[in-house]
């Protein structure tokens, strides 16, 4: 016999003789006597399951890709010819029925009859053959019924094997045809007879084929089994079997356990030490079945302390915590896991012994773990993972709560006062409990949990203090920061949050007054207390507002159930206060809230009154000697803003902020913290934005109209503010000081921000018929709104009286497209007249699509026809709203070259303000579209709703405003009352923002000027969200986190310029200096983990499938700061802005958590599939036909070749590989390294023709007057960059990788973003540093001459390296184009000194604007015919690199390990996985070099797109 636990070859996961065909040649008897082993039913199984295995991995291979193929090109069928099959099937089962019944009544009468054994086989034999083909029509209550007696008399005659044997099968294929008969069988004792079987097993094949028998009867029939000892039968020999038979064995026990009685004897106690053994098995579904078994039978004896003592004495916690551990090699899934978890809830709280156990195998260290890993969920994307971890950390706090007993509080539970002893005799358990778990529950909270889970933890953190002693705590409390912590979580508006941090801060005052009195005031606990008594916070913490925040309570146990169980799905709304049963009396059945009235205002004075000193009231004398100091700091930087430039220098208004910003930067890297409540109170944030902005910052937008050339000023503070924080580092941290400001600002915003996540809590989705706008299905609920005329509305008419369903996440314009032609009173007798006319059109079976649409007449047109209207309700959302260009302050005065340049730039503005409108001039009528401008206002409970945001989106909005948030249910049964009335003076409003949006599209004259329109003019007058209040601090801070990222960003922009200044004052005379190395700070420096974790629940809500369901907050501050998130959230967010609408249905969900890869793989789940022949030789004419004919379409596109076998994911990326390198080809005239003869850094693949580029693609400059280059027709270049911007776009929506790396300026180009003279660098660093040299004799010969006049000589100071700016001999082409005329004309044949600044500005302008911008424009457009490429703009372009052409970075084991699929008995931590994984990653890390990102794919099977490699 094999030893237990180990895998076996020759049997797997398929039941060895369930329902197969039989022949009177296996069963044929055995001439031998003795054992019966070697019976063929048993030694045939192995072939037949290398069979299924090989079926089942074909099944895999052709699954793999996703869905199955829906081409009609491929498969089609006659619908008549369907049809007859299904008829003759039909008939041909009757007649097979009634022919089984006849065999049926003859099997019966010859088994009925005494004759000898070997007619009993025969008639046996038949009886099997005939069980394993027909159906559950064939068979009968009655005949089931007269074969029970006779296959039970003859499963108990021990004279022959073989018929006891062939007796159990058929047992076993009856109640597999016909599920009733168990009934039958156990009515007539087969349940006892299997069971004598297995307690005497005489024959192996015999006990196997019992087994299989009891599993069958098990399913209908549990407490039968049960009563009859089924458990101990099936366990009692379970080591002799092969592992797919334990697996049956065990399963039979899970059935059984499943539907346990709750009251009368307890046989299955029995089973408990043979289960808790298996628990050390190795193979993961036995475990997982064995640890059911267990929690089971927890729950059922959980009311008996006794019973629950002895499953402790059986090494059951031992166990169940070494699967908590992320050590443990067996791994479990989510539900089992949160499984055993509540085991120990179950155990610790009945048991006396179990609470000790777990105290002495220090659980808080594996519960430590598992709370250090809620916050790492951001790259799961399955929503069932997302949502078992939640349950996970939910089990995990009860178990918490269920280890700190407080009988003080809990008198009802006589035992909890021992357990409390228990802990009192032993501090050091206390202590070390403590000190794992304290700072795992602050980070928990501070991480974005949710409302219930916090209020967990701070319930666990309210009894570990209770029962903590002085000594043990006061450091504990201290290293945790408890006092920032508490200050933090004052700013929920929950009454129960707020109850349990009033109970902690008391606790902490009433046993450590003298060690916490002083950090609850600097932290700002006192404040925020004081606060709770004022009239404007007790109306927004009242109780009647508490029994609307109510939350999902279910236990993780009732993830085991089958999914056919309504109970498992069903989800309970309760109050917080019954969120965890052990913290509060489980009597109370209507669950109502057990806070009093004005319990939190109450509590508030009690503790303030008590623990705080009246003169602490004072604001004077309360204030902490750093809140003082940064008042003054404060102060300070106000006086220099309100001060006149007429009296200070511009440098010495510079070296005083940068003195006071010095200051400041010692301060918050000193020895002495700063709190978050020292930092806001200070007002120090408020006056450096409103300084750094010049007063932009507070400023609403039609204020901002003033002289632009004050921007000169705004750049000059900003240049000032980057030196001081890319200084040396800090000596103590080796920090930059900006990385110490960004780090202190996001601790500040994690404490303060408070942006509501809002969950629907749908219990199932359902497809919804939505009238308005665009009357057709939806996969989500509806709202119901009935549309009223407003009573002081006179022009228009009413619109329907009836209620009608309103798609929730439709634009209020989609809305308006709806209801205007019904109300408009010019067009009523028209609409009315059309509307009878369609009105036997309009039925939801052919719902148009849009209003004045065609009806549909099948769903794929429909979900076409609704792609124009979803597309733009998408911009709408994802964009903020156009905004007009910044106006700046006067001119400063002065006499260095702060004037003269200012001056220049002020030229620059207005010679662009008249080209802007001339071009605007020239913009045909056709531009503008007169329906643009909105018709009518809406408004709800008489407040208007905002036209940016969806319905859903405009009523949570107005509830978040009132406190009052509506979730569930009542949510969508109630019916909302829409008031419309005319806009009126409306469009002029909106053709004004019209005009800013398309005057900021046109490309700026290329010099300094482009700097300020790509930098500061966009940095301060967007909207970061708008249910933040200006006065709001959190405001402040992410304000100036979007300042600093921005300066982060344009950082060598900034110290260049910094350095062309100093050169042309003379503070710098060579121009070497200027190769400056500025390290930037790192991006995820930038990044908010717990905006991070929140917007990741949010988008794991069920009405999150478009982003219109989520709360405004998240579209606006996505769309504003997309750097707070992180790169895989912005990935799922980017899905589901583009795709997720498009479809008009959820994604197909992936239990995968390998992050962005899957998340790229998931966005194309729910697409149909099409197939397309591809011709090798002709690779970009088939890409560009397979572009003409699916771009446009929403389908997943798969690659065939001519005359080649095989399609799937291999050929179609091969593709995009293969594309990729066609559109680098030299002779297109795409690329500036193609044609150019004085590019540099470029070189050409051997004998492939592929340019290759150290700093990435970037288009050739085409000059507006050439039609042909070197044989190259500008026409077809024009041609081949709109189809690569629909290969971008296609690859990107299909989740294809590219091996096609263009520039960082292009992708800026790609993002919208406008590229100044110092983004030529980044591509062309020769010219690009050139060009800046030259830049900087141009402001020296300026600065010269407004010094010294104009006819000075300065011949030396304009020399570039020693030479005449003549003597370079440059003519006015472009450098490597002589086609290229950059001008002409008598001033413009050679370039000089007077005319040097024509020749930088017309240079840049060629490079990067006028001479691509008809490429790029052609790029976006092609782009756009597949998806917005505005959904592109919240990546920054490493992160659009990462996701169009996937990782560049080497892989590590760990990351590997992600992206293979386990089977077969194989885990991560297998040494074959081991021994194979680093190797592995050695040999990638060496020489990926020399493979391209797709070639690793085909290569290894491993993908950064979501494919994995099976094990």
């Amino acid at each position: 016999m094999e030893s237990r636990g180990q895998k076996r070859s020759e049997i797997d996961d398929e039941l060895p003789a369930d329902k197969r065909a039989c022949s009177s040649l296996e069963f044929r008897p055995s001439t031998s006597s003795s054992s019966q082993t070697p019976i063929n039913s048993v030694s045939s199984t192995p072939e037949r399951n290398d069979q299924n295995n090989d079926h089942a991995d074909h099944m895999d291979t052709e699954s793999e890709g996703g869905e199955p193929e829906k081409d009609s090109a491929y498969d089609s069928c006659d619908e008549d010819e369907e049809d007859q099959r299904h008829s003759d099937l039909r008939d041909y089962q009757r007649r097979r029925a009634s022919g089984d019944h006849g065999k049926f009544q003859t099997i019966i009468s010859s088994l009925s009859e005494e004759v000898d054994l070997s007619q009993h086989l025969v008639m046996l034999t038949e009886l099997c053959e005939v069980l394993s083909f027909c159906t559950e029509d064939s068979l009968s209550g009655d005949t089931s019924n007269s074969l029970s007696p006779i296959l039970v008399k003859l499963a108990r005659d021990e004279t022959s094997a073989d018929i006891m044997l062939l007796a159990i099968r058929a047992m076993t294929y009856l109640c597999d045809v016909y599920p009733k008969s168990s009934v039958y069988l156990v009515r007539h004792d087969a349940v006892p007879a299997l069971c004598q079987r297995l307690l005497a097993i005489e024959y192996l094949d015999v006990a196997e084929q019992c087994l299989q028998a009891l599993e069958k009867l098990s399913r209908e029939q549990p407490l039968a089994c049960l009563q009859a000892g089924a458990i101990m039968a099936v366990l009692n020999y379970i080591d002799f079997f092969s592992t797919s038979i334990q697996r049956v064995a065990l399963s039979t026990v899970v059935n059984i356990c499943k539907k346990l009685p709750s009251e009368g004897p307890s046989p299955f106690m029995d089973a408990v030490p043979t289960l808790c053994n298996l628990l050390q098995y190795e193979d993961p579904q036995l475990v997982e079945n064995v640890a059911i078994c267990l929690i089971r039978i927890t729950e059922r004896v959980s009311q008996s302390s006794e019973m629950l003592d002895e499953l402790c004495k059986h090494g059951l916690i031992r166990q169940a915590t070494h699967f908590m551990s992320l050590n443990s090699r067996t791994t479990l899934s989510q539900p089992i896991h949160n499984g055993l978890i509540g085991l120990l809830v179950k155990l610790s709280s009945g048991s006396v012994l179990a609470f000790r156990t777990l105290y002495e195998l220090n659980i808080s260290s594996i519960l430590k773990d598992i709370l250090s890993t809620y916050d790492l969920s951001h790259g799961m994307s399955s929503t069932h993972v997302v949502d078992g971890h939640c349950y996970q950390v939910y089990e995990v706090l009860k178990l918490l709560n269920e280890l700190l007993p407080t009988s003080a509080r809990d008198q009802d539970a006589p035992q909890l006062s021992e357990k409390e002893s228990f802990l009192i005799n032993q501090p050091e358990l206390l202590e070390n409990f403590g000190r794992d778990i304290l700072p795992s529950l602050i980070q928990v909270v501070n991480s974005g949990a949710n409302l219930y889970i916090c209020y967990g933890c701070l319930s666990v953190i309210n009894k570990l203090i209770y029962l903590s002693t002085s000594d043990m705590l006061v450091e504990l409390l201290k290293n945790a920061n408890i006092s920032s912590f508490l200050a933090g979580v004052f700013t929920r508006k929950d009454p129960h949050v707020l109850v349990s941090t009033l109970r902690i801060a008391e606790l902490i005052l009433q046993k450590f007054s003298d060690n916490f009195l002083d950090s609850f005031i600097k932290e700002g606990v006192f404040f925020a207390i004081d606060a709770l008594l004022t009239p404007e916070k007790c109306s927004l913490v009242t109780l009647n507002k508490c029994s609307k925040l109510v939350f999902p309570v279910s236990s993780g146990t009732r993830l085991l159930s089958d999914s056919s169980q309504k109970s498992a799905s069903k989800e309970v709304l309760r109050c917080l206060c019954y969120a965890f049963p052990s913290s509060s009396p489980s009597g109370s059945e209507k669950g109502s809230c057990m806070l009093e009235k004005d319990s939190v205002y109450s509590l508030a004075k009690h503790v303030r009154t008590k623990y705080f000193a009246p003169e602490l009231c004072d604001p004077d004398k309360s204030l902490t000697d750093v809140l003082q100091k940064l008042r003054t700091f404060s102060a300070s930087l106000s006086d220099l803003m309100n001060m006149s430039l007429d009296t200070c220098a511009p440098n010495q208004h510079e070296e005083s902020f940068y003195g006071i910003m010095h200051q400041v930067m010692e301060k918050l890297s000193g020895r002495e913290p700063i709190s978050t409540f020292e930092l806001i109170e200070s007002g120090i944030l408020k006056s450096l934005m409103t300084y750094l902005s010049n007063d932009w910052y507070l400023r609403q937008k039609g204020d901002l109209v003033a002289a632009k050339g004050d921007i000169y000023a705004v750049e000059k503070r900003f240049e000032v503010f980057a030196r001081l924080l890319f200084s040396s580092p800090d000596p103590f941290s080796g920090d930059l000081p900006i990385v110490t400001l960004i780090r202190r600002l996001q601790s500040s915003l994690s404490t303060l921000e408070n942006f509501p996540v809002i969950l629907s809590h749908i219990p199932k989705q359902r497809n919804s018929y939505a009238t308005v706008p665009y009357e057709r299905y939806t996969a989500y609920p509806c709202m119901r709104a009935r549309f009223v005329r407003d009573k002081e509305e006179t022009t228009l008419g009413d619109c329907c009286e009836d209620v009608l369903t309103v798609d929730p996440f439709s634009s209020l314009d989609a809305v308006e497209g709806y209801v205007w032609p019904k109300v408009n009173a010019k067009g009523t007798s028209r609409i009315k007249s059309a509307t009878v006319e369609g009105q036997s059109e309009c039925t939801p079976s052919n719902a148009s699509s849009s209003q004045g649409g065609c009806p549909n007449t099948g769903e794929p047109e429909s979900m076409s026809a609704d792609l124009p209207e979803l597309k733009a309700d998408e911009v709408n959302l994802t964009q903020p709203e156009p905004e007009q260009e910044p106006s700046f302050g006067q001119t400063n005065p002065g006499t260095s070259l702060d004037e003269t340049y200012t001056d220049t730039v002020e030229k620059e503005v207005e010679a662009q303000s008249e080209e802007d409108t001339q071009m605007e001039e020239q913009c045909p009528l056709s531009c503008s579209n007169e329906d643009a401008s909105p018709k009518l206002l809406f408004y709800l409970e008489g407040k208007q709703l905002e036209r940016s945001l969806t319905l859903y989106q405009a009523i949570l909005q107005q509830q978040m405003k009132e406190h009052e948030i509506v979730i569930g249910s009542k949510l969508w049964s109630k019916v909302y009352t829409l008031t419309y009335r005319k806009a009126v003076g409306q469009e002029g409003a909106h053709n004004e923002g019209v005009d800013s949006a398309e005057s900021s599209t046109v490309s700026d004259k290329v010099g300094v000027y482009t700097l300020y329109t790509s930098l500061f003019s966009n940095m301060f007058p967007c909207e970061l969200a708008s249910d933040l209040e200006k006065s709001n601090p959190t405001y402040d801070i992410v304000y100036l986190l979007k300042s600093l990222e921005s300066m982060n960003k344009f950082i060598f922009h900034l110290m260049s310029r910094q350095r062309i200044c100093a050169f042309a004052e003379g503070k710098i005379n060579d121009l070497d200096a200027f190769q400056i190395a500025v390290t930037s700070v790192p991006q995820n420096e930038f990044l908010s983990s717990k905006l991070t974790e929140k917007l990741e629940q949010q988008m794991r809500d069920g009405l999150a499938v478009p982003v219109g369901g989520m709360p405004l907050w998240c579209n606006q501050l996505m769309a504003s700061c997309p750097f707070l998130f992180s790169f895989e959230v912005k990935c799922k967010y980017f899905r589901l802005a583009s795709f997720v609408p498009l479809l008009g249905q959820p994604p197909s969900p992936s239990h995968s958590d390998s992050g962005m890869t899957s998340d790229r793989r998931q966005s194309s789940g729910g697409l149909p599939r099409q197939k397309f022949l591809v011709f090798r030789n002709r690779i970009l004419d088939s890409a560009a036909q397979m572009m003409e004919l699916h771009a446009c379409q929403k389908v997943l596109l798969e690659v065939e070749y001519d005359e080649e076998v095989g399609t799937g994911l291999g050929p179609t990326l091969e593709f995009y590989t293969l594309v990729s390198h066609e559109f680098q080809k030299s002779g297109l005239g795409m690329w500036r390294e193609d044609g150019g003869s004085f590019t540099s850094g470029i070189s050409h693949a051997e004998d492939t023709g592929i340019l290759i580029s150290p700093c990435g693609l970037f288009p050739r400059p085409w000059s507006s007057t050439m039609d042909a280059s070197d044989g190259t027709q500008f026409s077809e270049v024009m041609k081949k960059f709109a189809l690569l911007g629909k290969i971008v776009g296609k690859a990107l929506q299909d989740g294809r990788v590219l091996d096609l790396h263009f520039s960082k300026a292009f992708y800026k180009l790609i993002l919208g973003q406008d590229l100044g003279l110092y983004d030529i660098q980044s591509f062309d660093p020769v010219l690009g540093r050139t060009l800046l040299e030259f830049k900087a004799l141009v402001e020296r010969k300026r600065f010269l001459e407004s010094v010294h006049g104009e006819n000075t000589t300065f011949e030396f100071d304009s020399c570039f390296r020693k030479t005449r700016i003549e003597d370079l001999c440059l003519d006015f082409t472009l450098p490597g184009y002589p086609d290229f005329v950059l001008a002409s004309g008598f001033d413009h044949k050679m370039v000089n000194s007077t005319n040097l600044e024509d020749y930088v500005s017309l240079m840049a302008d060629a490079t990067i604007n006028s001479g691509i911008s008809r490429q790029v424009e052609a790029f976006k457009s092609g782009f756009n015919q597949v998806f917005p490429i505005e959904h592109l703009q919240i990546f920054t372009e490493e992160e659009l690199e990462r996701l169009l052409c996937g990782e560049r970075d080497s892989w590590a084991f760990n990351e590997l390990l992600d992206h293979i699929k386990f089977d077969h008995g194989y885990t991560a931590s297998s040494p074959p996985i081991v021994n194979v994984g680093v190797p592995l990653s050695c040999f990638v890390l060496k020489f990926r070099v020399n493979f391209s990102d797709v070639d690793i794919i085909n290569f290894f099977g491993i993908s950064v797109a979501g494919n994995h490699t099976r094990v």
